[in-house]
């Protein structure tokens, strides 16, 4: 698998919502800090945080976007996104979007998310 796809299968297994898909992407001692500054630090936090926001938002859809490549080599990958969701929070319509930052090690043939760093859209950003 390459960083590219690594990538495209991240965004899959969040749009469906299920941490079971999710979890064979991020390695055990990761470290995810949301928009709203919580920091997650460890596989097991993460789910937590993770199964939270897909019980909370129904029917979201999530798209990682302008994908920017910081580096790229055989064992640790760096990019820079732009991420947009929908869906139902308490039978209403919202949707956010934001930027992110996310590092990938290669290990045992795969691709793992080590660190992911997500904010609020620059304000200039439509």
């Amino acid at each position: 698998m390459s960083p590219e796809k690594f990538v495209k299968e991240y965004e899959l297994a969040l749009g469906t919502q299920e941490w079971k898909n999710v979890a064979p992407l991020v390695r055990k001692n990761a470290n995810v800090t949301f928009s709203n500054g919580q920091v997650h630090q460890g596989k097991g936090a993460i789910k937590i945080a993770f199964e939270k926001n897909f019980s909370s938002i129904k029917n979201e859809l999530y798209e990682i976007q302008n994908l920017r490549w910081l580096l790229k080599t055989t064992t640790t990958a760096v990019y820079l996104f732009d991420f947009r969701w929908k869906g139902i929070i308490n039978n209403e319509p919202a949707q956010g979007k934001g930027i992110g930052t996310s590092v990938l090690v290669h290990e045992n043939g795969q691709w793992l998310l080590l660190a992911e760093h997500l904010g609020s859209a620059p304000k200039n950003q439509n």
